[in-house]
């Protein structure tokens, strides 16, 4: 049972200003697998000032002290790899397989890019007689969901504190336990008190008090599109920047000139990975009219090799969804589903056989859905896969497109055909015959999907900000 009852702030643990203790359920359980505080406005306040104070002289840092700081957390990182995966698993129900192979090492991937754009950025440039000077924005509100959780907690810690920036980070009050280690792996590293701090809660008591504070110069924000657009408005009466990454319901294109049973299986197993609870996850299948019963057999054979199970039992594939509420959200969608007359082709409502305790959801397919029903346009964050027929490529561009999202998408095919499709979508990345994700490259939504990217050199560039100089010529920086 973890306990963190107090926050990080100015390089302390602090108790809250008002005692008020949130147990975290371990979602294969429903047990209660840690406690931690929930903060409130006051807590904010405190952790911004820190913050607001540090940031004079952590932003005047040089590269160098910054690097060997990044360097010190990556070292301590690595300690606590084994903890961190744990904590994950039974916070979020990732199985330990995956948390042991991506949900805690990506953060370590996060540390290591924003290292190696930090050694070599430009942050001055002259242009004519004039100087171009890039200088970290401020103090960031760092707002983190529960599904990739460390992920996404190093992907705008990391580049914050490579720019220079200082801030207070509100993990996600579903899964926190995976952020109070790392706060531990960056008091050890011994940071300047004020530069990085936490305050744990939720989105009404201390989102809302970040994201409207006067003294906040960004916000950062991954999570839902309802939460991002709140987030927005509540930032706007202060005209601070705020960058967010949000929701998705990512198109996977399969062309008649595919590999279709690798495809088509590929689709599958990458649309339920982590339980189906990723933002870029390839959620509607597209394939031609002609080979819809093709494509939705194949989908059926991968479908049974996705076992759901316990987190930590040998052979799980997927584990349980990570939380109640995320739990009757899906068996509501898949409900509508059927009502709306969606072919269920495999799994359905209700829970996996011999998993009748914790928020296990059958791994489901619908087939023969159209881009007008509810499961193809609402993002549903578990594992269900629709599969859409469509009549020749420009039919497959406009279903792709028909939907306020943007994150994502997905093109099998010969290499020319599937390149020219990619050009053609409104995301804002595009997977060509299954190729992985890069963390040097930029990760980020067209549309309702966010604005701003993350990941390499564009999203260290989202906690910078442009000062001009002119008549400056040629001289040295400050």
């Amino acid at each position: 049972m973890y306990e963190y009852m107090n926050f990080y702030i100015n390089g302390q643990w602090v108790a809250p200003a008002t005692v008020n203790s949130l147990e975290v359920i371990n979602p294969a359980t429903e047990q209660a697998m840690g406690v931690i505080s929930l903060g409130s406005k006051a807590d904010v306040d405190k952790a911004v000032a820190a913050a607001k104070a540090a940031f004079p002289s952590w932003s005047r840092t040089t590269r160098e002290e910054r690097m060997a700081y990044l360097e010190a957390i990556i070292a301590g990182y690595q300690k606590r790899m084994g903890d961190l995966a744990t904590a994950i698993s039974q916070e979020m129900g990732a199985p330990m397989w995956l948390a042991n192979a991506a949900q805690a090492p990506a953060a370590l991937g996060h540390f290591m890019q924003a290292l190696e754009v930090l050694k070599t950025y430009e942050f001055d440039e002259v242009r004519g007689n004039h100087r171009l000077h890039k200088e970290p924005i401020g103090v960031c509100a760092l707002i983190t969901p529960w599904n990739w959780p460390i992920n996404q907690i190093a992907c705008k810690v990391a580049p914050a504190l490579a720019t220079g920036c200082t801030m207070v980070l509100k993990p996600s009050e579903v899964a926190p336990i995976d952020a109070m280690i790392f706060a531990e792996i960056v008091d050890e590293a011994g940071l300047p008190p004020g530069v990085f701090n936490l305050v744990n809660g939720d989105g009404a008591g201390v989102g809302t008090a970040l994201t409207s504070h006067p003294d906040v110069d960004m916000v950062s924000f991954t999570g839902s599109t309802r939460a991002g657009v709140a987030i927005a408005k509540t930032a706007a009466d202060t005209v601070k920047r705020v960058a967010q990454e949000l929701g998705g319901k990512s198109a996977n294109i399969i062309l008649d000139d595919a590999d279709f049973e690798s495809a088509v299986a590929g689709g599958v197993k990458g649309c339920f990975m982590n339980s189906g609870q990723s933002c870029n996850a390839p959620t509607r299948m597209l394939v031609p009219a002609a080979r819809l019963e093709e494509a939705t057999a194949i989908a059926k054979a991968a479908a049974a090799t996705i076992v759901p199970g316990m987190p930590e039992a040998e052979g799980t594939v997927i584990g349980p969804v990570a939380s109640e509420v995320q739990y009757q959200k899906i068996q509501a969608l898949l409900q509508k589903g059927i009502a709306e007359g969606a072919e269920l082709v495999v799994g359905g409502p209700g829970k996996p056989e011999g998993l009748s305790t914790g928020y296990f959801v059958r791994p489901t397919i619908f087939s023969n859905v159209n881009n007008q029903m509810t499961i193809a346009r609402e993002e549903i964050f578990g594992p269900v896969l629709s599969i859409l027929p469509y009549e020749d490529e420009e039919d497959a561009i406009a279903i792709a497109n028909d939907t306020p999202y943007g994150l994502s998408g997905y093109v099998s095919g010969s290499q020319e055909r599937a390149l020219k499709v990619a050009s053609r979508l409104r995301t804002g990345n595009v997977h060509i015959n299954g190729a992985e994700i890069d963390f040097s490259c930029p990760f980020g939504g067209f549309k309702q999907s966010g604005n701003g990217r993350e990941w390499g050199r564009e999203g260290f560039e989202e906690y910078l900000e442009v000062k001009t100089v002119f008549g400056a010529g040629s001289a040295a920086s400050a």
